[in-house]
């Protein structure tokens, strides 16, 4: 299938990458009906003991990659929905809701989205009983989870076998770039936008033949009908079509949509396996991050913060906003940011910035207000005074505002953030309530953990996924 953008000698070749690659990925015919016998299995279970307890279930289903088949082969969580009704109170919902997966699962753990749900195991597979509302209408729903059915319902009538070896190739061609999944620590593209898109275009070439030309933000609403209060940030606009005023793709990040886009072209210019196969993870190690950063002559500060107890999809968003904080402060400060990254393990969120110089500059100038206006009063006074740390000035300057030179007090940047740091604003959980409790230190100074190796791959090794084969 070649196109527009595609020559057909790449064609020819992406024709045989993409039957072997769909023919490796596919779950097996056994597996298959395995997997729609635990199905059935399931609701029955669930049903059965929803009648033995009396308890006010509407229904129960299996939705998701797991009822249409659309999963890969090694990657296969099922997702059982106990749906109630509309008038149920949230807490007797909790409670029905974590009795029902007690009922059925093994080896069940509380997991908490919304509201909190069950995990565990069915014969080898990993389940999640999760509740929610048995609502009319998926335009007004009462929990997240509350439009699935009609998600379900959406897609199972319109996909055929040959679209769903599609979204298996879809879906694996993200895994390997590192944009599969809507987890906020992820921002990338949830399952059931992939379904969409590929409903849309038909293919996973016709997708990328598309891609490759977007231009970032994407409309793929119909005019006049993008869904309201879209953030000015928004990467790809793609309508709910059970409910058009949501955004599908409200969690993908510009980052993630960018590099499917030039993903999109370098694989059609040369299709190849290595675009179906996992990602190689190389090792990265202290002295890997140490030696990048004596070759550079830059510096990493590392600020590492209790992790508060929640979980990622509540916590990362707040992660980014210290992030960003830290950042934007950084550059007030006169430090020129190289890049930053996080990472968190069970105790810490650790927070890690590269700038291009440890020190920053001895003399700083400060801006002054132009002649002719009130507060050129008070810039002087302030500024003139003997006892004022002046190195240089008050003058005017060229532009006619008044301008003054002073002597950095502290240099290191590290010191610079354990001052600034009680009042920079943090995610609202973030924010550790003693100020002690912060760890700010250069990263020679830190010990060395898995957390912070991965924030160091990310940070040091930016590279574009597909020029990274080795």
């Amino acid at each position: 299938m070649s196109g527009p953008g595609m020559t057909p000698e790449a064609a020819r070749a992406a024709d045989r990458v993409e039957a072997s690659a769909a023919a490796r990925i596919a779950p097996s015919a056994e597996f298959l009906d395995r997997v729609a016998r635990v199905r059935v299995e399931l609701v029955r279970t669930v049903e059965e003991a929803a009648r033995a307890r009396g308890s006010p279930l509407v229904r129960a289903l299996v939705a998701g990659s797991a009822a249409r088949g659309t999963f890969l082969s090694d990657r296969l969580d099922i997702d059982l929905f106990l749906l109630f009704p509309p008038d149920l109170p949230r807490e007797r919902l909790r409670e029905e809701g974590l009795a029902l997966g007690h009922a059925v699962l093994t080896e069940p753990r509380v997991r908490y989205a919304e509201h909190p749900y069950l995990r565990g195991r069915y014969e080898l597979f990993e389940v999640d009983a999760v509740p929610g509302y048995a609502v009319d209408d998926p335009s007004r729903p009462l929990s997240p989870v509350d439009r699935t059915p009609f998600h379900q319902a959406y897609l199972a009538e319109r996909e055929t076998p040959e679209l769903v070896t599609e979204v298996r190739l879809t879906k694996q061609f993200l895994r390997r770039l590192g944009i599969y999944g809507s987890e906020a620590k992820t921002e990338g593209l949830s399952g059931y936008l992939v379904e969409l898109l590929v409903l849309r275009f038909g293919s996973l070439r016709t997708l990328l033949l598309a891609a490759r030309h977007w231009r970032i933000p994407v409309r793929l609403a119909e005019a006049g009908r993008e869904p309201p209060r879209l953030p000015e940030e928004v990467a790809l606009i793609l309508a709910d079509p059970v409910d058009p005023n949501r955004n599908v793709a409200s969690a993908l990040s510009r980052r993630n949509l960018a590099t499917l886009v030039l993903a999109a072209g370098a694989y059609l210019d040369a299709p190849s396996e290595a675009w179906f196969e996992p990602r190689p993870v190389r090792p990265f190690s202290r002295a890997d991050a140490e030696a990048l950063v004596r070759e550079r002559d830059s510096h990493v500060t590392v600020v590492a913060l209790p992790r508060p107890d929640l979980v990622d999809d509540t916590l990362f968003p707040q992660v980014r906003k210290a992030e960003r904080a830290i950042a934007q402060e950084l550059g007030r400060s006169g430090f020129e940011l190289l890049g930053s990254s996080a990472a968190t393990d069970p105790a810490h969120v650790y927070l890690l910035f590269e700038v291009a110089h440890r020190n920053r500059a001895a003399v700083r100038r400060q801006d002054g207000p132009p002649a002719g206006i009130d507060r050129v009063g008070q810039f002087l006074d302030k500024w003139s005074a003997k006892d004022a740390p002046v190195l240089q000035g008050p003058y005017v300057r060229e532009d006619g505002s008044l301008g003054v030179e002073t002597r950095v007090a502290e240099r290191h940047v590290e010191g610079v953030l354990r001052a600034v740091f009680p009042r920079l604003s943090l995610g609202k959980d973030l924010t550790p309530a003693d100020p002690t409790a912060t760890d700010i230190r250069s990263l020679r100074e830190t010990p060395e953990v898995p957390a912070i190796a991965d924030a160091l791959r990310v940070l040091l090794g930016k590279r574009l996924p597909w020029l990274d084969r080795a």
